[in-house]
């Protein structure tokens, strides 16, 4: 009897010992469960934060900006993803809104001058597109210098737009939609088409800025078409139509072409309050 009660101890100590042995090499299931979940979990909180973008301003704490030949205070807004009034308020540009070559513009409130300022770079010219002169801007000068000439034409300054809104828009362009608008990504839509295919007005408004200066537009077209809304037309081949010029919705602005590119298209925005939308939300349905 003595020997197979020591036995069973014998074997119930071996059992236990390999239990424990397995205890140590393999956690609790649920330890290990909890681990990956939060691991998993910071990666998307990471992206829902970088996927948080505002376009604009896009230079809230940026640095100044310096006028180039061909500018005007609605390229410059534009640029900058900026609403035009808030561009004029910030420097005191009162209508109708002259900007000078070499001038510094503020593009933040509170935000002092700074010694590196930004200076665009300026776009090639599309062949037969309306060309904005290229010379390099000058030093900075003050605002209200005599001395400094305009920076473009100023029959824009001197048109009117009436504050009216826009009771329907309209395709610019004939061609499916070969690129969509995405908010992070893509400011507009695309529209696929041939060379020279008529480029429309989408609503009625004044031509505010024609040409090459806005970099990765090509030759650019800006249409206001009220106080709150501005339309643009980018990787035109030919440009139709002049700043300060009235158009009327469906009117031939520009003919279509391509930017450094074999892909002719036309790239429409609509901007309200200088903020880019999905101009699809818009337009009619085809």
């Amino acid at each position: 009897m003595p020997d197979l009660i020591g036995r069973a101890h014998f074997y119930a100590l071996l059992i236990g010992a390999s239990l424990a042995a397995g205890c140590a090499d393999k956690p609790p299931v649920m330890i290990e469960d909890r681990s990956v979940l939060a691991e998993e979990e910071i990666p998307e909180v990471r992206q829902a934060a970088a996927n948080s973008i505002d376009y604009g301003p896009l230079l809230a704490a940026g640095p100044d900006y310096v006028v180039v030949p061909g500018d005007t205070l609605y390229a410059v807004a534009f640029r900058l993803g900026m609403d035009y009034r808030t561009l004029a308020e910030l420097n005191a540009i009162d209508p109708p809104f002259i900007i000078r070559v070499g001038e510094t513009l503020k593009t933040a409130p509170g935000v002092a001058s700074k010694t590196d300022p930004v200076v665009s770079q300026r776009a090639a010219p599309a062949q037969g597109s309306v060309v904005a002169d290229n010379k390099p801007a000058p030093a900075p000068v003050a605002r209200g210098s005599s001395s400094a000439p305009p920076s473009h034409s100023l029959s824009t300054a001197k048109t009117v737009t009436p504050n009216v809104p826009v009771d329907q828009w309209s395709w610019p362009a004939e061609g499916r939609v070969s690129r969509a608008y995405s908010e992070e990504r893509h400011k507009g839509i695309d529209l696929s088409g041939t060379r020279g295919s008529p480029v429309k007005a989408t609503a009625a408004g004044v031509v505010v800025y024609a040409g090459t200066g806005v970099t990765g537009y090509g030759a650019l077209l800006i249409i206001k078409h009220n106080d709150t809304y501005l339309s643009a037309y980018g990787h035109n081949d030919t440009l139709l139509t002049a700043e300060g010029q009235s158009v009327e919705a469906g009117e031939v602005i520009a003919g279509m072409g391509s930017t450094s590119s074999d892909s002719v298209k036309l790239h429409f925005e609509i901007r309200r309050n200088g903020r880019p939308i999905d101009p699809m939300a818009l337009l009619p349905q085809r």
